[in-house]
């Protein structure tokens, strides 16, 4: 790719990201929240018994939410911040130059993704090193998945966007989109003692390979092969989410 090709692409980036920057109160929800809420989640169970040779409810809970809330933070975060470029008129703006809809859905992409990296290594460090979360893998492979299921999020909260037109309707989206896949995923109930039906929504839902590559992470020292099968699987539908988003991205708003 050339340096012509390159510019607007990293234009886009780089204005993302000074906004960012510029607001306090994302900023915080994309650092702050999710080391929060896993705090809560520590004190919740700290004093629920744990059976012999098992691990705690906070290390079976936590390992999973590790990955699902980055996933429900930048679903949110992408979604309103895309739509508010719709109605303020800038996304239309920028459509009428040069700039690609690959550009710009990939400068998004890039942008949120850097701050999902940032939130992700806040939210395990809080967790492993000041909560005391125990995995048999290595952190940094938490690191990558929730890294990856905040991309996936970032991906679908561009698509919902383009359904949307308020920023209201884009935050409607949560329980449609989001919702079901938290019920579905394994964290509620194993997904081999779903009913028949529901076991086979969840097999179509990205999140519940998100929460099986973490589950791989907490039971095998070593990266296995399901775990590796897992995060294509996420990255696939994170890819095709943001090929679809492109392609339903309308160069004029209504």
């Amino acid at each position: 790719m050339s340096t012509v090709t390159l510019r607007p692409y990293t234009a886009t980036t780089m204005r993302i990201l000074r906004q960012l920057r510029n607001d306090r109160r994302t900023v915080a929800m994309i650092l702050v929240v999710p080391a929060v809420l896993m705090a809560l989640l520590y004190f919740v169970y700290q004093d629920v018994p744990t059976p012999p040779t098992q691990p705690s409810l906070f290390d079976r809970v936590g390992i999973s939410m590790l990955g699902i809330l980055p996933f429900i933070v930048m679903f949110l975060i992408t979604a309103i911040a895309m739509q508010r470029e719709r109605s303020s008129g800038t996304l239309e703006r920028l459509l009428t130059t040069p700039l690609r809809k690959l550009d710009l859905l990939g400068g998004y992409g890039t942008a949120f993704s850097l701050a999902a990296t940032a939130q992700a290594g806040v939210a395990c460090l809080v967790s492993f090193w000041l909560l005391g979360l125990n995995a048999a893998g290595n952190p940094g492979w938490v690191v990558l998945i929730a890294v990856l299921d905040a991309v996936l999020g970032v991906a679908l909260g561009l698509l919902a966007s383009a359904f949307a037109r308020t920023e209201f309707q884009a935050v409607q989206f949560m329980p449609v989109i989001v919702a079901p896949q938290i019920f579905l995923c394994g964290l509620l109930v194993p997904r081999g003692e779903l009913p028949g039906w529901l076991e086979a929504i969840s097999n179509v839902l990205p999140l519940s390979y998100a929460v099986d590559a973490l589950q791989e992470v907490a039971a095998h020292p070593e990266p296995t092969a399901r775990m590796w099968g897992d995060l294509a699987v996420v990255a696939a539908f994170a890819v095709v989410a943001l090929a679809l988003g492109a392609a339903t991205l309308r160069r004029r708003t209504a």
